[in-house]
Parts: structure tokens; C-alpha cells; sequence
């Protein structure tokens, strides 16, 4: 069995970026300025200049390096820090999915809007049946 290392082939990546951001060629495409036929080939490209990459990597929403250090071992770790309370991703592959508020803070908060609501509704209620 080989155990020859893989080439580092952008292509693969921006396009392995791409289905995790639940995006299409030709979304991507659009988001470039360029034909879907184009992005197929720039996804089966080995290399791809710094200054398409950049405008690539903008387009995903990744930063140029995210792309460059992309590997499946790297989304899994990423994906796992979810698992243990961490916020900061995986080595930061994505620069805008650091952690700003605690999830349960936003939990209270809405049922706290939702509570002051309903007492407002029944204060109304009651003004109403007070009326008659």
C-alpha cells in the first residue's frame, strides 16, 4: 500500500469550502463574476493564482489562508469544538464563526421578551373585562 502524500491542490479545497458553505457553482460563479464552466475548472485546477484566490476566498467568506491550511482532519476538529464549549474553531479556519454571546444568555432573554409580553397581553385583557 502507498502511503505517498497528496498534492496540495487548491482546486479540491476551494471546492470542498464550498460544499460545506452549502454553496453551488454557480452561486460561486456569480459571486465572481465568472461562468459556472469556469469555476468547474478552477475547482479541478492544482494551483490557482494568489490574486483569483483572494478574490475566492472573499467570495466564500474563508480568509486565503483558511483556504490554503483546509483539510477534512482540520473541519473535524472544527466542528468538535462545538461539542466542548469552545469558541474559538479550528486554527481560525473561518474568521467570522468566533463565539460573541453565550447561547443561553440569548435563550433567557427571549423568554423574558416573551413573558413581559404575555403580561402585557394579560393586563389588556383584563382592562377589557373591566370595561364591560
Amino acid at each position: 500500500m502507498s502511503t505517498a502524500t497528496k498534492p496540495n491542490h487548491i482546486g479540491r479545497k476551494i471546492s470542498r469550502i464550498r460544499e460545506l458553505r452549502d454553496m453551488k457553482q454557480e452561486a460561486l460563479a456569480q459571486a465572481l463574476g465568472l461562468s459556472q464552466q469556469t469555476v468547474s475548472a478552477i475547482e479541478n485546477s492544482e494551483t490557482i493564482e494568489d490574486e483569483k484566490l483572494t478574490e475566492i476566498a472573499k467570495a466564500l467568506g474563508v480568509s486565503v489562508e483558511a483556504i490554503k491550511n483546509f483539510t477534512e482532519e482540520n473541519m473535524i476538529n472544527y466542528f468538535n469544538t462545538f461539542y466542548d464549549n469552545s469558541c474559538n474553531g479550528a486554527n481560525g479556519m473561518f474568521n467570522a464563526s468566533h463565539c460573541t454571546f453565550n447561547p443561553l444568555d440569548k435563550v433567557i432573554e427571549l423568554f423574558e421578551r416573551m413573558l413581559q409580553a404575555e403580561k402585557e397581553r394579560n393586563e389588556y385583557l383584563e382592562k377589557l373585562l373591566k370595561e364591560k
